[in-house]
């Protein structure tokens, strides 16, 4: 077997908050210290580790921001989000749900804690991924995939080892709810304790995992914590996961896109100029409008 090995397990960065909802630990492109490239197509990874939020009559969260040239993904595991954008699109992203947002060429977008979670407080948990578009996509109009968690293909796996959920792409034939401009891998594996899953994906696809519960060997020897990350080589195909105890683990993988990559906060171009016409457009309200 052509075994892919890990090459670094990181362990979760400092907080920081993003809005007042948002608490959370840059994995990419900080917690690699290797720039938008180490990853790609995964520019962005934010993780919102468990977190308790108190009771609240007033919704923390993000108010109106803009995004143009990439594509959000928000996966909830505890709590929900609320949200509005400047396409007519809005909805609640509940526990095991996916909101796949293509920004392209340009879109307006708030998120915050549902009112009735915000009322009651609570656990939290979410990631949430920019994955990048080539360059002939960044322009294209803005589309919205609201994934329910009984819409997600899943995989059970033999020996009552756990579930694999396909958010994209493809795992033992079932495929990805979950349309991509380029060849995108999004798995949940939930495993029993002792239970073990085998992956692979081809040699030069970026690929790494999130711990988000429980404790899991990798290869049948490296040790990853909860809320840790284990950053796979490129070298290999194949890995297995095996739960210690009763996890989760987050699994993406994905082609690179070998195009330059020109980011300022929001906006993620393939060159400077497109950068100053993205916030020149976004100052001349040409994202449209959100209250």
């Amino acid at each position: 077997m052509n075994t892919r090995k890990i090459e670094r397990i990181l362990t979760p960065p400092n907080p920081h908050m993003v809005g007042d909802g948002f608490r959370v630990h840059n994995y990419i492109p900080s917690g690699l210290g290797a720039g938008f490239e180490r990853m790609n197509p995964f520019i962005m990874m934010d993780y919102n580790s468990k977190f308790y939020f108190p009771p609240t009559d007033q919704p923390r969260g993000v108010d109106v921001h803009p995004h143009r040239g990439f594509e959000t993904v928000t996966i909830a595991y505890k709590g929900k989000v609320a949200h509005h954008d400047s396409a007519g699109n809005s909805g609640v992203i509940e526990e095991g749900d996916v909101q796949w947002m293509t920004a392209a060429s340009g879109i307006l977008h708030k998120e915050y804690h549902e009112a009735d979670f915000s009322k009651a407080g609570g656990d939290f948990q979410m990631v949430q991924l920019w994955v990048n578009l080539p360059a002939q996509y960044k322009m294209s109009p803005p589309k919205y995939q609201g994934i329910i968690n009984s819409e997600i293909n899943s995989v059970e796996l033999p020996e009552n080892a756990g579930t694999v959920e396909v958010i994209a792409g493809e795992y033992k034939g079932e495929k990805g709810s979950a349309s991509t401009f380029t060849p995108v891998h999004l798995l949940n594996a939930k495993l029993n304790k002792g239970g073990k899953a085998t992956f692979s994906f081809p040699e030069n696809y970026n690929t790494a995992i999130l711990v988000l519960e429980g404790n899991i060997k990798v290869n049948d020897s490296e040790e990853i914590k909860t809320d840790s990350l284990g950053l796979l080589s490129n070298q290999g195909e194949t890995f297995s996961v095996e739960a210690t105890d009763d996890a989760v683990v987050l699994v993406l993988s994905g082609e690179p896109i070998n195009e330059p990559i020109a980011a300022q906060g929001p906006f993620v171009m393939n060159t400077r100029a497109e950068l100053i016409q993205a916030i020149s457009d976004f100052n001349m309200g040409k994202f449209g409008y959100l209250e």
